[in-house]
């Protein structure tokens, strides 16, 4: 199994509905493939991380990179891991409108992000955290409060 991480620019802002959208999308799609992961979105700014078997996430990272939703795709890791560190795949967000943001399965604030996985390493934990950083801003929660 590998992961891959990356960071990308959305070439236009994405509304709430275009990222549930994204979500629903993006389980169908993995849940098929085994792939999972977690993908970060704030203000244009885009970071993923994906797991699952390198013969499927090789060419889906590759479709990603072509993807026309986005621009400026940087890829940071792609590596051998043990075992998945994001068993369901999930988002976080800066939503725009704050008011149904809690009832919306499979989505949270960064502000309420889960801690850290044990399984990733130090470095993927740490890098994990600066993407956070990157796409959210040094104001939300640190390491010990990533995602799941």
């Amino acid at each position: 199994m590998n992961h891959i991480v990356y960071m990308s620019r959305a070439v236009r802002p994405l509304s709430d509905y275009d990222l549930q959208d994204l979500l629903a999308q993006c389980r169908r799609d993995n849940s098929l493939h085994q792939v999972t992961g977690v993908l970060f979105y704030s203000h244009g700014s885009i970071a993923q991380l994906i797991e699952g078997d390198p013969a499927v996430i090789e060419p889906l990272y590759d479709k990603i990179s072509r993807d026309g939703r986005h621009s400026n795709v940087m890829q940071l890791v792609n590596k051998p891991i043990a075992a998945r560190s994001f068993p369901d795949w999930s988002m976080a967000f800066h939503p725009l409108e704050a008011k149904g943001f809690a009832t919306l399965e499979g989505f949270f604030m960064p502000s309420h992000l889960p801690p850290t996985p044990d399984t990733l390493s130090i470095a993927d934990a740490m890098l994990i955290d600066l993407v956070r950083q990157a796409v959210f801003g040094a104001d939300e929660p640190a390491a010990a409060n990533l995602t799941a």
